[in-house]
C-alpha cells in the first residue's frame, strides 16, 4: 500500500532533499544538487518566487520506506497575467512502481480540479529560471547542475498515464578544438561593431558585474516576453539569483555587448561546468566539497552556455558574432575544449541557428508532458 504524506516540518522537507540520493546512488551520470541550495530554494522565506506561487510538497511511503516524491506548483502570475489555466509538478521521482507515480500525480490533479485549472504540466519548476524536463535520450551522458537527470522509465509512466508532449528541448555539445574558420567571425565582429557602434564589455571580477546584473536580468526578461509561458523575473528573484549564481561563475565568462550610449545590447553567462564537483561532494560544501568547487571553477576544461539574451532589435543581427569572438579568445587562453549548451526550445530554430556554424551535436533530449484535469482518473 502506498501511502502520500505532505511535507510539513524541517526534517520532512530534508528527507524530501535527500530521496533522489537514494533513488540514484548506483548512476554514474546523475549530479546531485547542493543540499543547501535545494533547502533555501524550498524555503518561502528566502526564495521570492514564493511570492506569486502557492507550492505543496508530498513524499510517497511503501512499507514505511519513503519510494517517491512531488512538488505541486500553482505559479499566479501565470495563471492572472498569461492567462494560463495550468497547474505545475516538479521535483518529480520515484522507484519503478506505476503504483507510486500515480498515487504522486493525484495530487497535482487534486489541486488542480479544486482550483478549477484546465490542464498539468511537468515536470517544470517554479518560474523559467528552474530546471525543466524528464529526459528522453542522453541517459548515458553525465548531467549538469541546472538540469534534472531521470532514469528511463519516467517516461514510460507518463505515457502509461496518458499524458502528451508539452515542450521538447535539446542540449547540444561542440569541442571547442574544432571550432574553424575563426577569421569568418573576427571579420563579422569588426563589421558589426563598426556598423551599429557597439562594444564589448569584459570582467575580471564578480565585483564589477554585480552593478550590471539587474540591467541583464531586463534585458532577459525583454528577450524572452514573446515565448509561450515566460514568466518575468521580479525584482527580489533578481536579488536571489544573484546572490545564488554570481559567485559561482568565472567573471570571465560573462560577457556584454553595449551600444554608444553604453545601454545594454545584448549578454551572454557561460558556466564552467560543475558536475563533477557535485559528484564529489555529495551535496555538501563542508567540511571537503568546496574545495572540488573552487578547482572546478579555476581549473575545467567544460563550460556550459547558460543564458543569452538580445535586445529585439538586434536580433538577426550578427550581434553574436562580437560575443563569440570575445569568447573565443577567453576560451583559448583558459584551456576550454567542450561546450554544452543547455535546454533550448526544439521549435526555437532562431536560438539553435546562433549556433550552427559550430556544428553542435544533439546530446539529450527531454520533454515536459501535458494532461487535461478532467482526463485524469484518480
Amino acid at each position: 500500500m502506498i501511502t502520500i504524506k505532505e511535507v510539513a516540518s524541517k526534517k520532512d522537507l530534508k528527507q524530501f532533499v535527500l530521496f533522489p540520493f537514494d533513488l540514484y546512488k548506483d548512476s554514474k551520470n546523475w549530479v546531485p544538487p547542493l543540499i543547501k541550495d535545494e533547502l533555501e530554494g524550498f524555503d518561502k522565506k528566502i526564495n521570492p518566487a514564493f511570492e506569486n506561487a502557492d507550492v505543496w510538497f508530498y513524499l510517497a511511503y511503501k512499507d514505511n520506506k519513503i519510494v517517491g516524491r512531488i512538488a505541486v506548483i500553482i505559479n499566479w502570475h501565470e495563471i492572472n497575467t498569461l492567462k494560463i489555466q495550468k497547474i505545475r509538478f516538479g521535483w518529480f521521482d520515484f522507484i519503478d512502481d506505476l503504483e507510486v507515480s500515480k498515487s504522486l500525480l493525484n495530487k497535482v490533479f487534486e489541486k488542480g480540479k479544486k482550483k478549477s485549472l484546465s490542464y498539468a504540466e511537468g515536470p517544470i519548476g517554479f518560474s523559467n529560471m528552474d530546471k525543466v524536463g524528464a529526459m528522453t535520450m542522453g541517459y548515458d551522458r553525465l548531467g549538469t547542475m541546472i538540469t534534472w537527470y531521470n532514469f528511463p522509465y519516467y517516461i514510460s509512466h507518463f505515457e502509461k498515464f496518458g499524458f502528451t508532449t508539452e515542450k521538447e528541448f535539446i542540449e547540444s555539445e561542440f569541442s571547442f578544438d574544432n571550432v574553424q574558420n575563426t577569421e569568418t567571425f573576427y571579420r563579422a565582429d569588426k563589421i558589426i561593431r563598426q556598423k551599429y557602434g557597439l562594444k564589448a564589455l569584459n570582467f575580471g571580477s564578480s565585483k564589477e558585474i554585480e552593478p550590471q546584473v539587474n540591467s541583464m536580468f531586463d534585458l532577459f526578461n525583454e528577450s524572452y516576453s514573446s515565448l509561450a509561458s515566460f514568466v518575468s523575473i521580479t525584482e527580489r528573484q533578481k536579488e536571489y539569483f544573484k546572490k545564488k549564481y554570481i559567485s559561482l561563475i568565472n567573471p570571465e565568462y560573462i560577457k556584454f555587448v553595449v551600444d554608444k550610449d553604453n545601454r545594454l545590447v545584448a549578454f551572454s553567462v557561460v558556466m564552467t561546468s560543475y558536475s563533477k564537483a557535485l559528484q564529489k561532494a555529495k551535496g555538501k560544501l563542508f567540511p571537503f566539497g568546496f574545495i572540488h568547487f573552487l578547482r572546478a571553477k579555476k581549473k575545467n576544461d567544460t563550460v556550459l552556455f547558460y543564458l543569452i539574451g538580445i535586445r529585439p532589435e538586434y536580433q538577426n543581427k550578427g550581434v553574436t558574432a562580437i560575443i563569440f569572438k570575445e569568447y573565443y579568445e577567453t576560451f583559448k587562453k583558459n584551456g576550454i575544449r567542450n561546450c554544452i549548451l543547455t535546454p533550448i526550445l526544439a521549435d526555437n530554430f532562431a536560438l539553435q541557428n546562433l549556433w550552427k556554424n559550430f556544428n553542435p551535436e544533439v546530446i539529450v533530449r527531454r520533454k515536459t508532458f501535458k494532461l487535461e484535469t478532467d482526463k485524469w482518473e484518480f
